[in-house]
């Protein structure tokens, strides 16, 4: 793993809050307890972490507080680990700032989504990636065609990754071909995992990093799946990973903050509530995740994971 690339275990940090009546729906950022899990998750064998991703609900913050949150994350981390702040914008001018914000902050790298609420053409996307890329961070496009309805199919790819600084590629189509086909278009180019349920898929076919979300529960054993499966050691990584998986289904669902908060909160550590639009989970929803989450708490009970 290279700087650069921006591979390996990277997780997308879920945000805590604190009650606070005077906040946004009641609910304001805590910062201190983001630095603790920021250099917990380190500690338990991660990578990095990205703030500001979906998970980290950067769309209900408002700007003063994404800033804070990706501050927040490079200070914990130090130089312990790499830090890939998410700048998702709506336009390209709004993700670049993003972007030379986290360039002045100390970022090693940012995630960018293509514009999020215009279905643009190629060449509005690459527009997009260009200015973003033009800051000078190493850059990971995020394909993820579920939220922002636009799909950016491999030959799509292979002309972004003709920008300068553009070095990895989270893909979360949930296609495991199109891991190869990136691979065979843009060798230079890191394939990351995108979704935590086709992770080992994925990285069995050649991707060397994932950018993920269910390791906020299971750090560590998360960390050992993702070591085990670059060795190419499958005996060993499928027993662990069918073991995490029905929890892992739950990251490609739209309820998947909410779920991995829950998650936290049942392994003991603190997730919380999130703010608007996310709400609670309907209780069928959490008696099945609370299902799913209890196959791998057995697991890893009886089959522990030093960290």
């Amino acid at each position: 793993m290279t700087q650069d690339k921006l591979d390996g275990l990277i997780v997308a940090a879920a945000l805590p809050y604190a009650e606070d009546a005077s906040a946004p729906a009641g609910l304001r950022v805590d910062l201190d307890r983001f630095a603790e899990h920021c250099r917990w998750l380190v500690d338990n064998g991660c990578r990095g972490v990205g703030p500001n991703g979906s998970l980290g609900e950067y769309s209900s913050l408002s700007d003063d507080e994404r800033r804070s949150v990706a501050r927040t994350a490079i200070e914990a981390v130090g130089d312990k680990g790499v830090v890939v702040v998410g700048v998702h914008g709506v336009g390209a001018h709004q993700a670049r700032a993003w972007t030379e914000a986290a360039a002045e902050d100390g970022a090693d790298g940012v995630l960018c989504l293509p514009p999020t609420m215009y279905r643009g053409n190629l060449a509005d996307i690459v527009h997009h990636f260009e200015q973003v890329a033009s800051v000078g961070l190493p850059v990971m496009v995020y394909n993820n065609p579920i939220d922002t309805k636009i799909d950016l199919k491999p030959d799509m790819l292979a002309e972004i990754a003709a920008l300068d600084n553009v070095v990895a590629i989270k893909e979360f189509s949930g296609d495991v071909r199109r891991v190869l086909e990136i691979r065979e278009l843009i060798p230079d180019v890191a394939v990351v995992a995108g979704a935590d349920d086709v992770a080992l898929e994925s990285m069995l076919v050649g991707a060397t990093g994932w950018f993920a979300g269910f390791p906020n529960v299971f750090p560590a054993e998360s960390a050992r799946l993702f070591e085990l499966a670059q060795q190419g050691r499958l005996a060993e990584a499928r027993p662990l990973y069918e073991a995490l998986v029905p929890a892992f289904r739950w990251d490609s669902r739209p309820e998947f903050v909410q779920a991995i908060k829950y998650g936290m909160d049942m392994v003991g550590r603190f997730g919380g509530r999130c703010r608007p639009p996310r709400g609670p989970l309907t209780e069928p929803m959490r008696a099945s995740l609370h299902a799913d989450m209890g196959l791998a708490i057995d697991y890893l009970r009886a089959n522990p994971v030093a960290a």
